[in-house]
């Protein structure tokens, strides 16, 4: 049973569908793309004993979490410590693992303490607001402030203007404005970079690096207005050449595996480091304990292997007899959103023409199915893959499927992969 109902649970679901070693696929609660590859279930997968009767009821033998939240309030933890569910097989670190993204300042003192490079911060709240603020006054613009917690990928403000930046930080700390989330907020160094995020897969001793990405947070063209949780992908990225990768996995992935093993953190899943390519040495900006989306929707398609094996072999700690191999292709993906997202858009529109074409593939994201037709039903609605032997032909893929699918209220970036041309 897979977890979770937007791109990447499909992308996840659709190469697990082709395992030899799936007899039968739910995923929960999915969504109409879901609904072509496994069997959906609507069940809230943040209520832990609803997860558990659905797991005993279907006699499910693998669970793999997809999204942060159930990671963060501790469904590993659950299981492992449920007399009826701690044999059976779950794919995600524990709650101690997941607070390098369910807490910022854990994830940099994390960071600090294992040596891994990345962005110098102070962390403040409440009680100590007015030291917060002179902070401001000592360091330079651009002025990053991160909410400790969860946020849904809105917790983190870049600002120019010191008076703003003075103004945000009181009202995420004293008027809560990402909710509890901003109860600690981070003030950080701005690093001045590109991004790339890179992607493994580790027991907790060994790890596999899976194909980097750079996905495109913004929601208009060029990298204008305001921040959304990802409106297309590519990889792989020029710009993460061999050179680089090396640098990566000797200063950020082998020191973060290491640090994992060290500090004793229940940690068997994904790690995605979010990076910065400050002239050619990565820094780390943050963690996150699972696939990014829409990056998993240019990842996966990439893994030659079987999905299924990889996770069995990590769940074994048997990661390090994984040979992976990628196909030597470009995969793009184009997000189509509903107008007006992220702030107020229309769900509930009839979405047409669904079929695709050769060298592309359709992954949905807030859709369902209602009286046989797909309805939108989120802001992030499709994500279109395409593949190619160049980023040209696999951007030209994805824009085919991105211009032939058809609702009243669809929108999309037309620059996605241009920066990298």
């Amino acid at each position: 049973m897979i977890l979770g109902s937007g791109g990447r649970e499909h992308a996840i679901s659709w190469k697990i569908s082709q395992s030899e070693k799936c007899n039968n696929l739910y995923i929960a609660p999915g969504n109409a793309g879901t609904s072509l590859v496994g069997n959906n279930l609507t069940i809230n997968i943040n209520d832990f004993e609803e997860v558990k009767s659905t797991v005993i009821e279907k006699a499910i033998d693998l669970v793999i979490v997809g999204p942060e939240e159930p990671l963060v309030r501790g469904i590993v933890d659950f299981f492992k410590s449920d007399n009826e569910l701690k044999y059976i097989k779950i794919f995600g670190p524990g709650s101690d693992g997941s607070k390098l993204e369910g807490s910022k300042d854990f994830s940099k003192e994390f960071m600090f303490r294992n040596n891994i490079p990345c962005a110098k911060s102070k962390t403040f709240n409440k009680r100590n607001l007015s030291e917060g603020i002179s902070f401001l006054e000592k360091i330079n613009s651009p002025y990053v402030l991160k909410a400790d917690g969860l946020a849904a990928g809105k917790g983190v403000l870049i600002l120019n203007d010191l008076n703003e930046a003075k103004e945000e930080l009181s009202k995420m700390i004293l008027d809560e404005k990402f909710g509890d989330a901003s109860k600690n907020v981070l003030i950080e160094e701005y690093l001045d970079g590109i991004e790339v995020s890179v992607f493994a897969i580790t027991d907790g001793k060994n790890y596999i690096i899976l194909p980097e990405a750079k996905d495109y947070k913004r929601i208009g063209d060029e990298d204008t207005g305001l921040n959304t949780g990802g409106m297309g992908a590519v990889s792989p990225v020029g710009f993460a050449d061999n050179a680089f990768m090396k640098k990566v996995e000797e200063l950020v992935i082998k020191r973060t595996v290491n640090g994992i093993q060290k500090e004793n953190l229940d940690y068997k899943g994904f790690i995605f480091a979010g990076l910065m390519n400050v002239n050619g040495d990565p820094y780390v900006i943050e963690y996150n304990v699972r696939m990014g989306d829409p990056e998993t929707q240019v990842v996966i398609p990439r893994i030659k292997n079987d999905l299924l094996n990889i996770i069995i072999k990590c769940l074994d700690n048997k990661i390090n007899e994984v040979d992976l191999e990628i196909e030597d292709n470009f995969t793009t993906t184009v997000i189509l959103a509903a107008d007006g997202y992220p702030e107020s858009y229309k769900k509930g529109d009839e979405i047409r023409n669904l079929e695709e074409f050769s060298n592309t593939k359709i992954f949905h994201a807030g859709t369902i199915i209602k009286d046989g037709r797909v309805i939108s039903n989120g802001g992030r609605v499709i994500a279109c893959t395409g593949y190619g032997k160049s980023l040209e032909n696999a951007l030209s893929n994805s824009y085919k499927i991105a211009d032939n699918i058809s609702w009243d209220n669809k929108y999309f970036r037309k620059d996605i992969g241009k920066d990298l041309k």
